[in-house]
C-alpha cells in the first residue's frame, strides 16, 4: 500500500512539474490568448501545441473552432491579475446563464446605439463565456474517466470503491441538473433574429451540449458495469470471508459425502433433470412392422391443385420499377458527360440538342433537372472540370422567377 501511495505521489509531482514548465516556457503564447479570443497557432510549433493540448493548457472546444485557453487556465490568469471582469467567483451553471443573458442585452443595447467597439468587446466577452461552460463540464468529463482510470486502482479496499463509484454517480447526476437547465427556447426567444448570437447560443451551444450528454452516458455505462463488478466481488469475499470465520470456529469440520446421501439439500441439488434420449431401432427385424404401421397412420397433407392459366406472373413492386427507372436515367446522363469530355476542341454541348439528337425518350424537363443535379453532386474538385451555363428567361415583369429553357456543358481548358 506504501509503495502504491508512493509511486502515485511521484507521479503527481512529475507531472506537476512538467505542465508548470509549459506554463512559463509558453507564457508570451498564453497571454496573448488570455487577451484575445483564440490562441496565435503562427507562434507555436506543432510538437508545442500537441503538448500543450495534452496538457489541456488549452483545448478546441469542436473541430470547426480554434484552439482556445482552458477555462481553469484563464481563470488562474484573471486570479492572479486580478482581472474581475473575466474572473469567475462562482462556478454555478445557473450564474454563467445569468451572465449571459447580462452580455446579451448589453450586445442588443450597443447593436442599437451604433456603438460597434462594444459590440465586438461583448460578443468576445459571450464567446469566452460560453467556451467557459463548455470548458466546466468537459473537464467535469475529463475527470470522471481520469477517477474511472485511475482512482478505482489505487483503492484496495471494495467498499471504498463502491463508496468512490457511488460520488461519481452523484457528480453525473449534479451535472445532468446543470445541463438541464440550459433553455433553449429561452435562447431563441433572447437572441432573437442576430446572426451571430443563433450561431453562437444555440447551433454550437446545442452540438456541444449533444457532445457533453453522449460523454456522461458513456461514464454512467462504464460506471454501472463496474457496480456490478464490485458487487459480485463483493458477494464472493463475503462468501469466503463468512466460510473461512465457520472454519476458525470449527477446526474439526469435514464436510459430508452428498453424492452418497439419500436426500440431497436443495442448495446443492441444482442440476437440470436429464432427458432420456428416443430413436427408432431400424436394425431390429421385429420393430420393422410396428414403425411401418405408425408412418402408415400419420395423416397425409392435403395440397390444393392450381392450375397452369391461373398462375399469373410475379408483378415487380412499384418502388423497385421506380429505381430502375431513375438508375437508367443516371447511367444516360454520366454518358451524356463521358461525351462532352470526348468532345476533340471542348465546345459546349446542349444537353436537349444531346437528348433529341440520341434514341433516349426521356422528357425535357426531366432530362435538364437530372444534368443540373449530377453537377451539383460532384465533388468540387470535379466540378471545377466543367462549365455549366443556363439559357435562362425571367417569367414576366413582375415575376422575377427564372425559368430554365437549356443547359449547355463544356469542358474547362
Amino acid at each position: 500500500m506504501n509503495s502504491s501511495v508512493n509511486e502515485l505521489e511521484s507521479r503527481l509531482l512529475k507531472t506537476g512539474s512538467e505542465r508548470l514548465a509549459l506554463l512559463g516556457k509558453h507564457s508570451d503564447v498564453l497571454m496573448q490568448a488570455y487577451t484575445r479570443d483564440e490562441v496565435p497557432l503562427e507562434s507555436l510549433s506543432d510538437s508545442a501545441l500537441r503538448k500543450l493540448l495534452a496538457a489541456r493548457i488549452l483545448w478546441r472546444p469542436d473541430e470547426h473552432s480554434g484552439v482556445k485557453l482552458a477555462p481553469k487556465v484563464r481563470e488562474l490568469i484573471a486570479e492572479m491579475l486580478a482581472d474581475e471582469t473575466r474572473r469567475h467567483v462562482n462556478a454555478d451553471v445557473a450564474e454563467t446563464l445569468e451572465l449571459i443573458r447580462a452580455l446579451v442585452h448589453s450586445y442588443r443595447e450597443a447593436r442599437s446605439r451604433g456603438e460597434h467597439w462594444r459590440l465586438e468587446q461583448q460578443l468576445m466577452r459571450l464567446r469566452q463565456e460560453v467556451d467557459d461552460l463548455n470548458g466546466r463540464f468537459a473537464d467535469a468529463i475529463d475527470s470522471l474517466w481520469q477517477r474511472l482510470n485511475s482512482d478505482f486502482g489505487f483503492v484496495s479496499q471494495l467498499n471504498d470503491k463502491i463508496r468512490e463509484n457511488d460520488r461519481a454517480q452523484k457528480q453525473i447526476a449534479r451535472l445532468l441538473d446543470g445541463l438541464a437547465l440550459i433553455n433553449f427556447d429561452e435562447l431563441i426567444e433572447l437572441v432573437g433574429s442576430d446572426g451571430s448570437l443563433r450561431k453562437l447560443l444555440i447551433s454550437q451551444l446545442q452540438q456541444q451540449l449533444s457532445h457533453h450528454y453522449t460523454g456522461l452516458r458513456e461514464v454512467q455505462r462504464r460506471l454501472i458495469e463496474l457496480m456490478a463488478r464490485f458487487r459480485k466481488q463483493q458477494a464472493r469475499s463475503r462468501l469466503i470471508s463468512g466460510m473461512a470465520a465457520f472454519m476458525r470456529e470449527h477446526p474439526g469440520f469435514m464436510p459430508s459425502n452428498y453424492a452418497r446421501r439419500s436426500e440431497v439439500p436443495a442448495l446443492v441439488n441444482q442440476a437440470a433433470p436429464l432427458n432420456a434420449a428416443a430413436a427408432p431401432a431400424l436394425d431390429r427385424n421385429l420393430e420393422c412392422q410396428v414403425l411401418a404401421d405408425l408412418l402408415h397412420q400419420l395423416p397425409q397433407p392435403r395440397h390444393t391443385t392450381q392450375t397452369v392459366e391461373a398462375a399469373a406472373p410475379a408483378q415487380a413492386q412499384e418502388s423497385s420499377l421506380a429505381a430502375a427507372r431513375q438508375q437508367a436515367l443516371k447511367q444516360d446522363v454520366e454518358h451524356f458527360y463521358l461525351s462532352v469530355i470526348d468532345q476533340p476542341q471542348a465546345e459546349p454541348v446542349s444537353a436537349l440538342e444531346y437528348l433529341h439528337e440520341s434514341p433516349l425518350e426521356w422528357p425535357d424537363e426531366i432530362w435538364l433537372f437530372q444534368v443540373i443535379a449530377e453537377y451539383q453532386g460532384l465533388p468540387r474538385n470535379d466540378q471545377r472540370a466543367f462549365r455549366l451555363k443556363q439559357q435562362e428567361t425571367q417569367a414576366s415583369a413582375f415575376n422575377h422567377l427564372r425559368l430554365i429553357h437549356d443547359v449547355e456543358l463544356q469542358l474547362a481548358v
